[in-house]
């Protein structure tokens, strides 16, 4: 179902209806903890014993220790916003240590996130925490060169599975924004990386380097992947929001800018209820358990952008926001589009 743009969203003031989600409740964060990490750990160690039996068998475990990073993400991204625990204190120590089996630096990531909750859907303010989109003019005005580039970019095999490969494991190694408001976060992304080269030579020690690579490498490498494949799709679908200056709304960007990603059950839990990405744009303090709980008890919360897995699918190969018409367009629609004009020329 999407919403039409062209009708504001009837609301309540939603701070009223946000506000009494918005509380984390410390057993349940400790038992999310829990029951992610341990499992993750476990299967680490299964993927380990399966290499003496199958290396199939090994590729098959990477699948829910794939699922058990991503939620671990989840948490480490509540952490950052700080709704996972009461305390701050809590939540930074809690996403610092996710943030070494996540290859992300918490700190300069928390950073970089706030910035993309502040400004998504904003034409004038692009850049910091999005996939770089470029309207319809702004490709056109390109140079062949310049247009080449952009289209390597968003060609699905570069942006689902080179970029997020090369964005945890170097790209994060290093702070890549020169921006003056993060350079406070520059040093927490050199000790992240210290951290995670320690993590990683005492698993070799253990295991060895062939091993520690055969079981790593595909979690890394399936899991990074599907992260940018979560976060491209919760804001790039047809009917996504996009506006400048002075036209930009927050609630607007958030309630029209942000899919519901309905997902299997399974997938849900995995992905810690982020597929709600609506309300998670709209009250970043709601903890990742309590996102389905304001969305069936609030309507107002439901006459929004849904994707599927199926439908979701197409969102991959639309590239480019066509200001005239509000939508996001495939490079396919947009030669189309050029051909019949010239054509009734």
């Amino acid at each position: 179902m999407t919403p039409d743009s062209n009708n504001k969203h009837e609301r309540r003031p939603w701070k009223n209806l946000v506000a009494k989600y918005q509380m984390s409740e410390t057993s349940k964060s400790v038992w999310q903890f829990i029951n992610t990490f341990i499992p993750f750990v476990a299967c680490w160690y299964l993927m380990y014993l399966s290499l003496g039996v199958s290396y199939w068998l090994t590729l098959l475990i990477a699948l829910p220790a794939t699922g058990f990073i991503m939620r671990l993400f989840i948490i480490q991204h509540d952490c950052g916003h700080g709704s996972f625990f009461k305390s701050k204190r809590a939540n930074d120590l809690c996403g610092m240590f996710c943030s070494v089996f996540n290859l992300t630096p918490y700190h300069y990531w928390k950073k970089t996130h706030a910035i993309h909750h502040a400004k998504v859907g904003n034409l004038q303010d692009r850049g910091i925490g999005d996939i770089y989109t470029m309207t319809v003019d702004e490709y056109l005005s390109r140079t062949k060169w310049g247009r080449f580039r952009y289209r390597f970019y968003r060609n699905p095999v570069i942006l689902f599975l080179v970029i997020p490969i090369f964005l945890f494991t170097i790209i994060y190694r290093f702070p890549t924004y020169r921006y003056k408001e993060l350079k406070p976060y520059y040093n927490g992304v050199y000790l992240t990386s210290a951290a995670i080269i320690l993590l990683a030579a005492g698993l070799i020690w253990l295991v060895g380097l062939k091993a520690f690579l055969l079981i790593q490498v595909p979690i890394t490498f399936i899991s990074s992947s599907t992260g940018m494949w979560m976060f491209y799709v919760q804001h790039q679908f047809e009917d996504t929001y996009w506006n400048g200056g002075e036209g930009w709304d927050f609630t607007d960007a958030a309630m029209q800018g942000s899919s519901y990603y309905k997902l299997p059950k399974i997938l849900q839990w995995f992905t810690g209820n982020i597929g709600f990405h609506h309300i998670h744009h709209l009250s970043p303090k709601i903890p990742n358990y309590k996102l389905e709980k304001c969305y069936k008890e609030n309507p107002e919360f439901q006459n929004v952008a849904t994707l599927t897995l199926l439908s979701s699918l197409r969102s991959m190969f639309l590239n480019l926001w066509d200001e005239k018409h509000k939508k996001l367009i495939s490079f396919y629609n947009l030669k189309k589009t050029m051909r019949q004009a010239t054509f009734i020329t």
